[in-house]
């Protein structure tokens, strides 16, 4: 078979951001190969990765714009699209003022994307209105992290540390299905000797793989945190030391914790006392552990208390901050991480600055050439921008995102949608949502173009292009350019991902999470870089970087810190926020050294080696100390009642991902999973009267969603579980609760009330 030779790249799915290659085949079409030189997978793929190139064919995605002519999508020039769109923002803008506007985009765009569509909404259009729908995926964990640390990346360390550690608690994923690759981390820990501890309702096949299995009521995560550091306080278990040293406002924790005694903690999340004190022993028998939450308990309205309560447990006993210990969030979305860090969330600017920073916004706005007061201020969140959308919000330019199928109550969102006097939507196919648009333009997808993504361990990737795109088909860059120059701003929005990447580095260069110190070079020559990583203390030869301090000497270093030589864990008391390790990316063979070389100096030319792991030193906090969550347990927005007597539950199935729009489209994946059911215990299917497969209708106080019956002894009697990949009648965001977080603003998907009926009963 003739080939072209193939170009090695990166998964355009979940946040592991796979290693893969992709080669052109002569014939047509596009073969999927293991890339075995990335560290992260070593060549594995699960079967989205596999077949990811089959969404590139053009039968299955959009090669010319649409317009909305006589209630009907059809084709239309670029031009014509294009002008379309600008008139439509334009005009909206001159009636009702720039907060009409609003700016949607997604956790998959590149940074390059993100990076722009942020700056987009800000100094073309001028609106505060701007998020995206990360904000339902780790929003919580961002928040309580930040809280904790003065810091949020996904994990503080990488995945090459799981193997190493003594005890992992896996809160809330079911990486199994979700993240297949990353599931021999875990393997490998066990191998090894050290322990798997699984939180789920459901008994998963990552559950099946722990040593110890706990199934709370889902929305009750927070208590058993709780109960689980009171038990660590009643058994003498805390570190002392370690909580006088790096710690403050352990005493509120612990008088919370003891509050939470273990028969309390039973009556409410259903787990048994002796799992309980048994998952304390293996958790803190170890010299080191390791907590990882994922949207289990991230997706509750209490969802930053649920997540803060776990690093408690953490802080408690000594595990943030030393090596191979930690809390760490499984970011989602390919760029889930990156995503968040540029400027498309509704309070961020570029390098995870505060909007309401008047020092950040200075700064941003001399790379972007205008008045730091010409800069609006935050907005709605994404939930409340969609919630907007008709009234107050009155036309929406929308990248990268579904939400009539991703939204909590998406009926509602649907119709919030359709009130829109203007939509326009940049996608890779028709989805459901780009169905109601006014305007589609076709844009680029991974393998067509080049950018960046950062993965769940703060690991900035390049993700290259290894196809031309079909005729008719442009990037989201050039979309924003082009409307950029028709709204009148002719200068700032470049095409070209490196030039968009090099401004980035700029706008990040001194904010929490510096790129500024990456180029594209040492991204393909490096497997990427982690973030922090500031430039060169001066321009080196043939470097072309604009002079700035490494990381600056002593206790008022920066966060990120640590010299190219040392060792992982470094040596001082004065040594950085980040405590970088060796002069690579990856980890040392043993990251428990106490010792090591002085910390670099900011050395003329000298490449700073990136931060693969965060905190050894001190936390990014004013006095580098981390910060107990005083916490405690609540009840969730809508507990069950007689009329609602159980708990629905959602989540993800191996075959498909996110919204489906892509994953749907794809015939293997679309045998494997063609549709949604409704997983319930036996018991319950007997109550009801419901054998396997028959059609069960599960109603909450927002709709109703029929799918059918899948019955397991896996999930517990009094919760119901869909997945959320499908739309139409089976949508499990029909159901969901958009009660949100009061700190991150994260609706709660994982838990509300709802009955289930069968067919006759519906009926």
């Amino acid at each position: 078979m003739d080939t072209i030779s193939s170009t090695p790249t990166h998964c355009p799915y979940c946040a592991l951001q796979c290693g893969m290659n992709l080669t052109p085949l002569a014939e047509g079409g596009v073969e999927v190969s293991e890339r075995a030189d990335f560290p992260v997978n070593q060549g594995a793929l699960c079967g989205k990765g596999r077949t990811a190139a089959e969404v590139l064919a053009p039968g299955v995605r959009l090669t010319s714009p649409l317009v909305r002519r006589n209630g009907r999508l059809v084709e239309a020039g670029w031009t014509e699209a294009l002008d379309l769109v600008a008139e439509r923002l334009g005009s909206t803008r001159a009636a009702y003022g720039a907060d009409a506007l609003g700016v949607f985009g997604g956790g998959g765009l590149t940074n390059e994307k993100a990076y722009t569509l942020g700056k987009f909404a800000r100094v073309v259009l001028g609106t505060s209105q701007i998020d995206y729908n990360g904000r339902f995926c780790m929003s919580s964990a961002a928040a309580a992290g930040t809280l904790a640390f003065g810091l949020d990346r996904g994990l503080p360390f990488p995945l090459a540390d799981i193997p190493k550690t003594g005890c992992v608690i896996l809160v809330g994923s079911n990486l199994a299905e979700t993240m297949p690759p990353s599931l021999r981390y875990f393997r490998e820990l066990r191998e090894n000797g050290g322990t798997l501890i699984v939180v789920d309702p459901r008994r998963t096949r990552t559950a099946e793989q722990a040593d110890l299995h706990l199934a709370p009521r889902p929305g009750t995560d927070l208590a058993l945190a709780l109960g689980l550091l009171h038990l660590v306080v009643a058994e003498g278990r805390t570190d002392e030391a370690y909580i006088r040293e790096r710690t403050t406002g352990w005493a509120e924790a612990r008088a919370a914790a003891m509050a939470h005694w273990p028969e309390y903690v039973e009556r409410i999340t259903g787990v048994p006392v002796p799992r309980l004190r048994e998952a304390v022993r293996l958790f803190c028998e170890p010299e080191a552990a390791m907590v990882l939450t994922a949207r289990g308990p991230e997706q509750q309205s209490k969802g930053t208390d649920t997540v803060g309560a776990w690093i408690n447990l953490c802080l408690a006993t000594g595990r943030a901050g030393r090596p191979l210990s930690g809390y760490g969030c499984l970011t989602g979305q390919g760029n889930g991480q990156g995503g968040r860090e540029h400027g498309q969330k509704a309070d961020q600017l570029p390098g995870y600055r505060k909007l309401d920073d008047p020092a950040a916004r200075r700064h941003v706005a001399e790379v972007w050439g205008v008045a730091p007061d010409s800069l609006p201020g935050p907005g709605r969140s994404a939930y409340e921008l969609l919630d907007a959308l008709g009234k107050d919000i009155r036309a929406l330019l929308l990248m990268g995102s579904n939400p009539v199928v991703s939204a909590p109550r998406a009926a509602h969102i649907e119709e919030r949608i359709k009130s829109l006097d203007f939509l326009a939507v940049c996608d890779v196919v028709l989805s459901e949502t780009a169905e109601l648009a006014d305007v589609v333009l076709p844009v680029t997808q991974w393998a067509e173009e080049t950018g960046t993504t950062t993965s769940l361990e703060g690991r900035v990737l390049l993700r290259r292009q290894a196809v031309t795109p079909p005729p008719g088909v442009h990037s989201d860059l050039y979309v924003l350019h082009e409307l950029a120059a028709r709204l009148g701003v002719e200068k700032g929005f470049p095409t070209d991902p490196e030039e968009v990447f090099t401004e980035l580095r700029r706008a990040s260069a001194g904010g929490p999470a510096d790129y500024s110190g990456i180029t594209y070079r040492r991204l393909a020559e490096e497997d990427g870089v982690f973030w922090p990583c500031p430039e060169p203390a001066e321009t080196g030869p043939g470097t072309g970087r604009p002079e700035r301090s490494v990381a600056g000497a002593g206790a008022d270093r920066s966060v990120a810190g640590a010299g190219a030589d040392r060792s992982v864990a470094g040596a001082g008391a004065d040594r950085s926020v980040a405590g970088a390790g060796a002069d690579r990316p990856e980890p040392a063979e043993d990251v428990s050294d106490t010792a090591g070389p002085e910390p670099l100096e900011a050395t003329p030319g000298v490449l700073h080696p990136g931060t693969p792991r965060l905190f050894l030193d001190r936390f990014a906090t004013d006095d580098g100390r981390a910060r107990f969550a005083n916490v405690t347990h609540r009840p969730t927005a809508e507990e069950p009642d007689a009329e609602y007597p159980l708990i629905l539950t959602t989540g993800r199935v191996v075959a498909q991902y996110q919204s489906g729009a892509q994953t749907r489209r794809v015939t293997e994946l679309n045998t494997a999973a063609p549709g949604p059911f409704v997983e319930l215990h036996p018991r319950l299917a007997a109550r009801i009267g419901a054998a396997e497969g028959d059609p069960v209708t599960v109603v909450s106080r927002r709709g109703r969603a029929t799918a059918p019956a899948r019955i397991t002894s896996a999930i517990r009697p009094d919760t119901l579980f869909m997945p959320f990949h499908w739309p139409g009648a089976g949508r499990a965001n029909t159901l969901t609760n958009p009660a949100l977080d009061p700190t991150s603003r994260m609706p709660e998907f994982k838990s509300c009330a709802v009955r289930v009926e069968t067919a006759a009963e519906a009926t």
